[in-house]
């Protein structure tokens, strides 16, 4: 066994055998004893990817700063965006390390660190330690609210809470055939909007849904939705299957209306089946040109009128960039933004920053007040290709 790969293992072994709140506390201890390591804090990325809040391991002499740290413009920013690790001199003699902590592609926060000695072998340790820290903290957020409180700049509101609650617990998914990344805005209030996600042996199944209404009504209603289709897609039903069920629950259940759009995409072959329940149609990036796709629209979720759903099929090919939305992203104040230039000049960024900007250029469009739910899920299908294990990258 390599020396490497015991002392991660050591490393894993300790965080099982501390309290969930406890993982960067532990981490930190691992760098304090193998390297000396000072000032060891763990920086979440909130909600909508705007701002950091940091979070000082037991015995830290960092600053604990009750404000939230603005991630556009600091070096926290670019470390997140491009995914390298950022190393520095601190001023006093030693060097600052700022280590990205992702897991599967999902931006959960940084590691930041201050070392005397920071050599190759070091670095690509510390590197270590922070990859294995977001599969810690991955695991210990099922067991404390620590990482979910990290997650909030704002307070949330009830509606808001319900909500988020539907989301997936990752809002970011890499995968040989696929890179997709989703936000969702404002993240303290209003409520309706969600997107979901899950991916089996040969299908990736994909939503996005709008609760009519708003406050906790809405959220109810989403609440019914999304549990309609989780059970009708669990239970092995196709698209159309999980559009009636989804159907079938609002009228059976609630008074309210959802739309919606669901897909079912095949692995192998890239096939895309889809339902469109009176949603707004997606966007298709594909060789540089940004187009509506142009589907037949079917009643919404709940409509108590005779209704059939029809799929859809769309083939999807390496190198596009498809984009789900709300009506949130192009109504009211969000409709002065030009989403396909936006989308045009961020094609070959990470979906997770596009999603970032996208969302970012609507707050700014509505002065930070928005009317409605903003949702965007976008979904880059790369193909059926099989690609070598990654590499953390090095230090830029």
């Amino acid at each position: 066994m390599e020396r490497g790969d015991l002392e991660l293992g050591q490393l894993l072994a300790a965080a099982e055998a501390a309290p969930p709140g406890e993982s960067v506390n532990v981490v930190a201890h691992d760098l304090q004893k193998r390297f000396g390591a000072e000032r060891v804090s763990f920086l979440f990325a909130d909600l909508i990817g705007q701002q950091l809040v940091r979070l000082v391991a037991a015995g830290g002499d960092v600053a604990d700063h009750a404000e939230p740290i603005d991630l556009q413009g600091s070096v926290y920013e670019s470390v997140l965006q491009s995914q390298r690790q950022h190393v520095e001199p601190d001023g006093q003699g030693g060097r600052r390390v700022i280590t990205p902590v992702t897991n599967r592609g999902d931006c959960i926060g940084v590691l930041e660190a201050t070392l005397q000695s920071a050599d190759d072998t070091v670095l690509r340790q510390v590197r270590d330690a922070a990859h294995a820290l977001a599969y810690i903290i991955v695991t210990d957020r099922r067991f404390t609210d620590l990482y979910h409180l990290g997650r909030r700049t704002t307070e949330t509101s009830l509606a808001a809470e319900i909500q988020h609650q539907l989301l997936p617990s990752a809002p970011c998914c890499e995968a040989p055939q696929f890179t997709l990344a989703a936000g969702l805005i404002p993240a303290d209030d209003i409520g309706g909007d969600t997107y979901d996600y899950t991916l089996d042996r040969d299908t990736l199944h994909l939503s996005i849904t709008d609760a009519m209404g708003h406050d906790t009504n809405s959220a109810l209603l989403a609440t019914l939705l999304v549990g309609a289709l989780r059970r009708a897609r669990r239970s092995g039903c196709d698209a159309l299957k999980q559009a009636q069920h989804a159907h079938q629950a609002l009228l059976s259940h609630s008074r309210g209306l959802a739309t919606g759009q669901l897909m079912c995409i095949e692995l192998e072959t890239g096939l895309c089946e889809l339902v469109n329940a009176g949603h707004p149609w997606p966007l298709l990036l594909r060789e540089g040109t940004v187009e509506e796709v142009k589907l037949a629209v079917n009643l919404p979720f709940g409509v108590a009128a005779p209704t059939s759903y029809r799929v859809q099929e769309l083939q999807l090919r390496p190198g596009d960039r498809l984009i789900l939305l709300t009506d949130g992203m192009q109504e009211r104040g969000a409709a002065a933004v030009d989403l396909a230039s936006v989308l045009h000049d961020t094609r070959a960024l990470h979906p997770r920053e596009t999603v970032r900007r996208l969302t970012a250029a609507v707050l700014e469009a509505c002065h930070g007040n928005l009317k409605d739910d903003a949702t965007v899920l976008i979904l880059d299908w790369h193909g059926n290709r099989r690609r070598p294990p990654e590499t953390r990258p090095g230090p830029q």
